[in-house]
């Protein structure tokens, strides 16, 4: 749920890379002789494995659920649910927020509505909501749409979080007031969306007439007797006593209790245990100690492919997402807020589901490298794999060098913060022997994974199993690529031109070298002339030119630091508090445009009619280029247009 955290360390950093894309070897060798998945075996495992890495990345405590074949296999708590009061996080009793993982409620919802013939997948969703989202690309956007993450909505982020009760306000005027662009056709493109899935939410509410929340409690906590689940906030007071304390670092000072504004994206409050008879109802079938939330039918339907980034690769069932590893069937869904973080994966084939969640983000973000490396670990206990022998394509320098350039993500916003994602571009390195790199998917050591081709435009890590694969448009260019060394939520698409990093990186550094030389000269001229008790000749008008022409250069350079500083505020930025300085940082928009048009009027000036030589000239025609590509910039990244909907 929380969308800055990457993007904000992307930008700041100029990208390296988030933990939980590194994609972990694979066995190498003949796969060895798996123990049995037993209790007792799987006991002893994670005891030599959760407390070491919790305690390493400074994680307060965790809980992990394994189900399998009908019954609970492990349910175990590890670490404090409270550092301070040193109490222990215990499975049936310590209530967890899984984040995201909440959208499998709403999902399973949605389709409890669908088996009674409430909802129709493939109507439009304006049919079930009381405000009109506007007709784009000639098609309406469904519920398999949303299901699929494909609404083709620009991310939102605003108002997600906000830190008291008060500042909550009823799902409609949600949905009303942060309907976010669409910036894809419908069905077509994976874009991961907390607006989509809480749209959903509110199409629930409605059909049913119910509230979302008494909806969930009354169809689902209780027919699987999830005693201690709610999406209530803040939590009924004999739950909100079982809460675990949430924390950034266990070393550090608590996050209060997060509440969250698109509750059927991420509200979800739960014990282990309780997520243990979410899974076995869904492994049975829709089914769990005589319970049922689905008809078999429609828990099969959900465990069906609907759209995939790639031919052959990961991509989302309805609702879940597809995370096939180890030659295993997987699915399942992730989530986070600021301070929990949780996964849920269910081994079709094997009639397994495991959860776990902690509560603590860890030293630098460790908790997403600690749960992917859990759950790879169990597999690699249980199920080894090695990966089949795929041969390098005979001519792999050529597509190496089609491929390589720089790539944005498509779970982006375009209205308010588009140079921030621009900013996080991943690039893809042409090694020049054939193998390529990508700048964010590394493994142990921080070392940038090599990846080789072993079929058109489709590549394997190199003493690993996770694929790249890169799509073409009908005239053979690379419009994106995906992966599955991470969750299918979004994809990577090619970028070109001047608003590619690789590009605006060293022209941005130029731009601001260019006006802070200019800036520096003008002052310099001017110390200069005090002192000789000279001035500088110029009519009325070119004294106003010349003024607005500086104060223009000095305006470009106000805008690019005003707009790092905001994208630095994080919190300020998942609350909407960043409001007031985006409108301000707007404004100062319209001003640099107005002084970059100055400054070329300046320039024509200079060069027709002086004073100064060929030299200065020259330099004045820089300085008006300069002017230019400040306009562009501008206009090209959405400086100035008052959009404030993020």
């Amino acid at each position: 749920m929380n969308r800055f955290a990457p993007v904000l360390l992307a930008a700041l950093t100029l990208l390296p890379a988030a933990p939980a894309l590194a994609a972990s070897a694979a066995p190498s060798g003949a796969p060895h002789a798996a123990p049995a998945m037993t209790p007792q075996d799987l006991n002893t495992f994670l005891d030599g494995l959760v407390p070491y890495a919790i305690g390493r990345a400074d994680i307060a405590g965790a809980v992990v659920v394994v189900v399998k074949d009908g019954r609970v296999l492990l349910s175990k708590g590890y670490g404090y649910a409270d550092v301070a009061k040193q109490l222990p996080v215990i499975p049936d009793r310590t209530i967890f927020r899984p984040g995201s993982i909440s959208k499998l409620f709403t999902w399973t919802s949605v389709m409890q509505l669908v088996q009674a013939g409430k909802i129709n997948l493939d109507t439009d969703v304006n049919h079930y909501i009381d405000f009109t989202i506007p007709p784009k690309y000639g098609k309406p956007i469904t519920m398999r749409d949303l299901m699929t993450h494909s609404g083709g909505f620009e991310d939102t982020g605003r108002d997600l979080f906000v830190k008291h009760e008060k500042q909550l306000y009823p799902l409609d005027e949600y949905l009303k007031e942060r309907l976010p662009a669409r910036i894809f056709p419908p069905g077509t493109t994976i874009a991961y969306s907390n607006y989509g899935a809480t749209l959903a939410g509110y199409i629930v509410q409605r059909v049913s007439g119910e509230p979302f929340d008494q909806y969930v409690a009354r169809h689902i906590f209780a027919p699987l007797r999830m005693d201690h689940s709610s999406f209530a906030q803040p939590l009924p007071p004999k739950l909100a006593s079982m809460m675990s304390t949430g924390y950034g670092q266990a070393s550090g000072k608590p996050i209060p209790f997060e509440y969250v504004e698109a509750a059927p994206a991420g509200a979800l409050s739960a014990t282990g245990t309780d997520m243990a008879r979410f899974m076995l109802a869904y492994l049975g079938g829709g089914t769990y100690d005589g319970g049922t939330i689905l008809a078999p039918r429609t828990v099969r339907q959900m465990f069906t492919l609907q759209l995939a980034p790639a031919p052959g690769m990961n991509g989302f069932d309805l609702g879940f997402y597809q995370e096939n590893r180890n030659g295993l069937h997987i699915v399942g869904h992730a989530g986070d807020t600021n301070a929990f973080h949780s996964d849920l994966h269910l081994l079709l084939q094997k009639h397994i589901g495991i959860f776990m969640s902690l509560n603590s983000a860890g030293r630098k973000g460790a908790a997403e490298d600690v749960r992917v490396r859990i759950f790879r670990a169990i597999l690699n206990r249980y199920f080894p794999y090695v990966p089949p022998q795929e041969h390098t394509v005979a001519d792999p320098a050529r597509d190496a060098a089609r491929v390589a350039g720089w790539y944005l993500t498509s779970r982006r916003e375009e209205s308010a913060l588009s140079f921030l994602y621009a900013l996080g571009q991943v690039q893809v390195t042409n090694n020049g022997d054939g193998t390529i790199e990508v700048s964010m998917l590394k493994g142990l050591g921080q070392n940038p994974l090599r990846w080789r081709e072993v079929g058109p435009l489709y590549y394997r890590q190199i003493g690993g199993q996770a694929h790249l694969k890169f799509t073409a448009d009908a005239s053979g260019r690379i419009v994106s690529w995906t992966t599955d060394a991470f969750i299918p939520v979004f994809i990577f698409q090619r970028v070109n031109g001047l608003t590619a990093l690789g590009t605006l990186k060293p022209m941005l550094t130029a731009f601001i070298c260019i006006l802070a030389i200019s800036l520096l000269i003008r002052l310099g001229g001017w110390i200069a002339r005090r002192r000789l008790g000279l001035r500088l000749e110029l009519s009325k008008n070119e004294r106003r030119l010349h003024l607005a022409a500086r104060i223009g250069a000095v305006t470009f350079l106000v805008i690019l630091a005003g707009w790092v500083v905001t994208f630095s505020l994080q919190d300020a930025m998942s609350s909407g508090a960043v409001v007031n300085i985006m409108l301000l940082l707007y404004t100062i928009g319209v001003i640099g445009i107005l002084g970059g048009i100055a400054m070329i009027g300046e320039t024509v000036l200079r060069v027709a009619h002086g004073p100064g030589g060929w030299l200065a000239r020259s330099g004045e025609i820089v300085v008006g280029v300069a002017a230019v590509y400040g306009i562009w910039f501008i206009f090209a990244f959405g400086l100035a247009n008052f959009a404030t909907n993020f």
